[in-house]
């Protein structure tokens, strides 16, 4: 019996480490823009199930198996990103941007792949030695346009802006042009994504969904000729008190569950002195 509790209160300490770490993750990324808040979902773990019931007609409709379960504790079942939007922050900044619907994202390039944010503050990288700027994450990553990565000429750029509909506008000599226009992917299960690091989500494996590359992603519509509001950015969605309260709560629950081996170590201590 002791050796069982033992078992399952350093099998929950394992998987309470894990949740630890992913609230400081979530602490530490409240500044970030476009950042999504993770959570962390339990589940137990099933050892045997024993089937001792010779009848159950007089136990009424049953959603588990008859007979006992055991388990050898609990474990870190899945991290999900919560995808509702955070509070916009206006910064004034030409190339800032965030987007106004829950389930949008931008496009960015990495290593060839397509990869997904909610992070709108962009920069202008340089294209070789020529005068042509590209439309980057400020992690380098180029920004996908509706014709590929963004890039165009800043000769003569006196002003740029990014309209409410995604297209990139600079001025030349008091003359408005359209570069290119932001390639914002309408995900039709945002939950799905997976995190990529660097504040970036990829697909995951569609066929496991049933689902295929057209019905998962597609071209995002204005409403109302608005998906993005220019010059602001969407900060991240983590609450500090909400963070602070689930860290209590799984210290609490490590150092409940550090007692308990405690206790196991010392029943176990006082079995073998018996004679």
């Amino acid at each position: 019996m002791s050796f069982n509790m033992m078992t399952q209160a350093t099998g929950t300490m394992n998987q309470l480490q894990q949740q630890i770490a992913m609230i400081g993750h979530n602490m530490s990324n409240s500044n970030t823009p476009g950042y999504k808040e993770r959570q962390a979902e339990f589940s137990n773990i099933l050892s045997q199930q024993i089937n001792n019931l010779s009848t159950t007609d007089d136990m009424g409709p049953r959603l588990t198996p008859d007979g006992i379960r055991e388990g050898i504790g609990a474990r870190l079942g899945a991290i999900h990103s919560n995808q509702q939007i955070g509070s916009f922050e206006e910064t004034g900044r030409a190339l800032d941007s965030a987007l106004t619907q829950p389930n949008h994202f931008y496009q960015v390039q990495v290593d060839g792949d397509v990869h997904y944010t909610r992070d709108g503050s962009f920069y202008l990288q340089p294209v070789g030695d020529s005068d042509m700027m590209q439309l980057v994450t400020k992690d380098g990553h180029p920004v996908y346009g509706n014709d590929g990565p963004i890039e165009f000429s800043t000769t003569d750029v006196q002003h740029m802006n990014i309209a409410s509909n995604g297209d990139i506008v600079v001025e030349r000599n008091g003359v408005n042009d359209v570069v290119g226009t932001l390639a914002i992917a309408d995900i039709a299960l945002p939950n799905a994504l997976e995190t990529a690091g660097d504040n970036l989500f990829h697909l995951p494996n569609l066929a496991a969904l049933g689902l295929d590359q057209d019905e998962m992603v597609q071209a995002a519509i204005p409403e109302g000729n608005e998906l993005v509001q220019g010059g602001t950015l969407e900060m991240a969605n983590v609450s500090i008190q909400e963070q602070m309260t689930q860290l209590m709560n799984a210290q609490r629950a490590y150092q409940f569950n550090a007692r308990s081996v405690t206790m196991s170590d010392q029943m176990q201590g006082l079995v073998n002195q018996l004679r």
